[in-house]
């Protein structure tokens, strides 16, 4: 309980980050994504660590260490490279995550690579990366949190589309038109590829 209560306020910090990055923009409140995100990170972890005890991950009865195992370890892996690219390097970092200038200027959205493929691409990947977590280790508490955090992440990308972003960005609803929301579409996912070339 402990671990989707904590994993709760992470999300509880996000929502905080994006309230303060269009009214307050207060400076320490403006740390409230990483602090989230060191939260999540170190929650997830822990439930990691403990439930190695709890179900003996590589003797679990769904996957004996074997082929499949290293599957779905090595997608985890996978999922959680692209969301630290997604959330870290495909975005202006210092602009992103850094800034908390008073600025009458709205900036514009960043429309491509991993931008044009979804709006809100981060939870492809991290929901890949739980899905898998959730397979590997097989215990309620896991798949339980595994699914909450899932859940949480949705609703919060949903109070940035609906709220945060439509305050933050010139140009966000005209994105949101020619940008799916979370499923990319044969055209998003052309798009995505043509402009992570260049």
């Amino acid at each position: 309980m402990i671990y989707g209560i904590t994993g709760a306020a992470a999300y509880c910090m996000y929502i905080l980050y994006d309230i303060n990055s269009v009214l307050w923009r207060n400076r320490l409140l403006h740390l409230g994504f990483m602090a989230g995100t060191v939260m999540l990170a170190a929650v997830t972890a822990a439930m990691a660590v403990d439930s190695i005890d709890g179900i003996r991950m590589i003797e679990s009865v769904s996957f004996g260490m074997n082929i499949s195992t290293y599957i779905f370890i090595l997608l985890e892996l996978l999922f959680l490279g692209l969301l630290v690219y997604t959330l870290f390097f495909a975005l202006p970092f210092k602009e992103t995550y850094s800034d908390c200038e008073d600025n009458d200027e709205k900036p514009e959205v960043c429309r491509k690579g991993m931008y044009a493929l979804c709006r809100h691409p981060g939870v492809l990947w991290l929901t890949g990366a739980y899905v898998c977590l959730a397979v590997e280790f097989s215990t309620a508490e896991v798949i339980i949190n595994s699914s909450l955090f899932v859940a949480l992440d949705v609703l919060y990308v949903i109070f940035q589309d609906k709220w945060t972003f439509v305050r933050t960005f010139a140009d966000y609803e005209e994105y949101k038109r020619e940008t799916p929301f979370l499923i990319p579409c044969a055209g998003s996912i052309r798009k995505c590829l043509q402009t992570m070339k260049g």
